[in-house]
């Protein structure tokens, strides 16, 4: 079934709400919270590599990755975006399904990492 022009419209504007949010709960809040639980453990308390590497210098370095990290992903996702009103009409439809699945992942995927910092920083140990 081909979605007429102002539906797909409309539900590319939710698609990009809908990776506001993802991108709010892994970079912002992520961040936020990282700074937090390396503030009350120490840089040695982080288990990703390279942002322990990150809290080690300073802070620019940190929110500047985070930055690349936004433009890199809003880049890929226009793309991702353009391709979806390209894909034929007869694929549109799963297409956008894997779409909306994919971004309900990063969206579940942000708060598990919400948790988890947020477990790190009030008691001190990660639930992972």
């Amino acid at each position: 079934m081909d979605v007429p022009a102002r539906d797909s419209s409309n539900r590319r504007e939710e698609y990009w709400d809908w990776l506001t949010v993802a991108l709010f709960l892994l970079v912002t809040v992520d961040l936020l919270t990282t700074l937090g639980a390396a503030a009350r453990f120490g840089v040695g308390a982080e288990a990703n590599p390279l942002v322990a590497a990150l809290l080690s210098g300073p802070l620019w370095a940190l929110v500047a990755a985070n930055l690349v990290a936004v433009v890199v992903a809003a880049g890929g996702f226009a793309a991702l975006l353009r391709l979806l009103r390209e894909t034929p009409p007869r694929l549109r439809e799963r297409f956008a399904l894997t779409v909306e699945l994919w971004l309900g992942l990063l969206v579940a995927g942000g708060l598990l990492v919400f948790a988890n910092n947020l477990a790190v920083v009030v008691h001190g140990a990660s639930l992972l």
